[in-house]
């Protein structure tokens, strides 16, 4: 075995990969997220691990077909990159990520899209620009508070992927109480969804109302570009990625101050 080679995993392999810096497959998040991928893989999702001999997974790819994008985005026709991401640091800077992304590019062209599209934001949580920059990708649209969407095309005369938009119109229907909008899609929101939940009624008296998203349409009408987690509050959007329990109460603090 190479000291670093990448896995294309299917319902049938991925228990035996850790994935996102999660490696116990008992916590629920990482249970919820297998089972999450086993009903994605036959809408062409791919989920790839970057696996090392001696330290098991160290990275992963995550893409689908536009048409199953679990972001707010408007992609048909193109693959679209769910996340990306590289522990431990010392397998970072060394063109991992790259490699990742080509994966995902070579898959594409096979399947012949119009190209490779990308949500990424300044702030936490997502990948940033310069990784697909380097790799041939250009800025098309841009979401509040600060996503980007970046494609690369096969053909420049392919029709452009966009925000779907009408944020304001989106967030309105949770304009009472707490909701806390959520998917399956990242393996820690299990936790922190619980977590936050039992401070909100404990701490506040408020007893949170919890969407989930259960498929790939509902993910792309949700009130954020990043889709599979927000937070509203009386109509306001207090988180628009995933945040712990200690962010949200600095939020809170601030709200109701």
């Amino acid at each position: 075995m190479n000291e670093i080679e990448i896995i294309d995993t299917n319902a049938d392999n991925i228990c035996d990969y850790g994935f996102c810096g999660v490696k116990n497959i008992k916590q629920e998040g990482y249970k919820r997220k297998t089972d999450w991928l086993k009903q994605r893989f036959s809408e062409g999702m791919r989920f790839k691990v970057l696996y090392s001999a001696k330290e098991g997974s160290v990275g992963i790819i995550e893409y689908t077909p536009g048409k199953y994008t679990w972001r707010a985005v408007d992609a048909s026709g193109y693959m679209v990159i769910h996340c990306i991401m590289i522990l431990p640091r010392k397998y970072k800077e060394k063109g991992y990520g790259s490699l990742l992304v080509n994966e995902c590019i070579q898959d594409a062209k096979k399947e012949k899209m119009y190209g490779v599209a990308v949500v990424t934001r300044k702030g936490p949580w997502m990948a940033k620009k310069d990784l697909f920059f380097k790799n041939g990708f250009e800025l098309v649209d841009e979401a509040p508070p600060d996503f980007a969407l970046l494609v690369r095309k096969f053909k420049k005369s392919a029709p452009s992927p966009k925000f779907r938009g009408d944020w304001r119109e989106r967030l309105s229907q949770y304009s009472k109480g707490l909701t806390i909008i959520r998917s399956d899609q990242c393996p820690y929101l299990a936790k922190w969804v619980k977590d936050i939940s039992e401070t909100a009624q404990k701490k506040y008296g408020i007893k949170a109302k919890i969407v989930e998203l259960k498929n790939c349409k509902e993910a792309q009408n949700a009130p954020s570009a990043y889709a599979v987690f927000s937070i509203a509050y009386n109509g306001k959007l207090l988180a628009d990625h995933p945040i712990s329990n200690k962010r949200f109460m600095n939020i809170m603090d601030k709200e109701l101050k």
